[in-house]
């Protein structure tokens, strides 16, 4: 990786993303990825302001795909401040021209499209910065199968592929007019919450996602009320071969109380070896799932009208 970096920023212990929406979704995905390799703790902040242990030995990534979140602006502002060490991910704007004006390292996407369609760029600049500086485990061979993964799926998922045989549509056609609940565990739970943005932004739809094994101490006990939800609600349970044993006996069993109180649901399982490939197979179906919900509603999946009210309305508000 062509991308220069001083040689203190190895000497780290800690890993902080700044990032919001579809530029916030890569440090998620990286966590679970590299969680049990190295002892290094990797930490998605999507908020203003710096978590307060950022000290000398934490490495703060910026990553803003637009170069104007605020809320990213906002901490790499703080981290101006401190002894961390710090890089710029960016496709330019404001974040990049803080970072220039300060010296830091930028790498800079040209990429041009929405952000939750980039995923690739929030994503493998990090694994490659995190790689160059020896703090995880080379994972070059793990992506190789996840692009062979989803070279394959992009075959059976394509718009040309017809409903009989395309996963991606059957369960659009599922999912229509009902209100989607994502369920994952381990290296799936952050990819349960990329379906439930994607399924919010793309098909404008009102979607939750929720993590085993807390959703079985509490939101099992709530299947029951209100009654109507019953017949409005689908699970859609997230399952990989790289889960914990007991992560999928308790699919097994919250299954059998979703069936118990009458609430459809389905399972969809990974593809691939290697944990990324699983990762990765379930994300791009469900990229594909929300597309095609989309379409059997006429919606755009591009425009994002409630976002862009609630941006041009904050422009008008003064900041703190």
């Amino acid at each position: 990786m062509s991308f220069p970096l001083p040689r203190d920023y190895s000497e780290v212990d800690k890993v902080v993303i700044l990032g919001m929406g579809g530029s916030a979704i890569g440090g998620d995905l990286l966590r679970s990825l590299v969680s049990g390799r190295t002892r290094l703790l990797v930490w998605s902040h999507r908020d203003y302001g710096l978590p307060a242990f950022v000290d000398e030995r934490t490495l703060v990534v910026a990553s803003s795909y637009s170069g104007m979140t605020e809320e990213t602006l906002d901490g790499l502002s703080k981290a101006l401040a401190t002894r961390c060490k710090k890089v710029v991910i960016t496709t330019g704007s404001k974040l990049e021209a803080m970072a220039e004006r300060h010296g830091l390292p930028v790498f800079r996407l040209s990429y041009r499209s929405p952000p939750r369609a980039a995923l690739g760029y929030s994503l493998i600049p990090l694994v490659g910065v995190l790689q160059k500086l020896g703090l995880i485990p080379d994972l070059s061979g793990e992506f190789n199968e996840a692009v062979r993964v989803l070279e394959g799926m992009c075959s059976r998922l394509a718009e040309d592929v017809p409903l009989a045989t395309n996963n991606a549509k059957g369960l659009a056609r599922r999912l229509y007019r009902r209100l989607p609940v994502v369920y994952g565990a381990g290296i799936t739970a952050p990819v349960a919450y990329r379906w439930k943005t994607q399924l919010n932004e793309n098909a404008k739809y009102w979607s939750f996602s929720e993590v085993l094994p807390e959703l079985d101490h509490n939101s099992v006990a709530g299947y029951s009320l209100p009654a109507e939800l019953k017949d409005v609600a689908f699970v859609v349970i997230l399952e990989a071969p790289a889960l914990h044993q007991r992560h999928l006996d308790r699919y097994v069993v919250t299954r059998e109380l979703l069936d118990r109180a009458g609430i459809s649901h389905t399972t969809v399982n990974s593809e691939g070896n290697g944990v990324l490939g699983q990762m990765l197979s379930l994300v791009f179906l469900g990229d594909w799932t929300s597309y095609y919900l989309a379409m059997l509603h006429g919606n755009d999946p591009n425009a994002i009208p409630a976002i862009d009210y609630l941006k041009e309305r904050l422009s008008h508000t003064p900041e703190a």
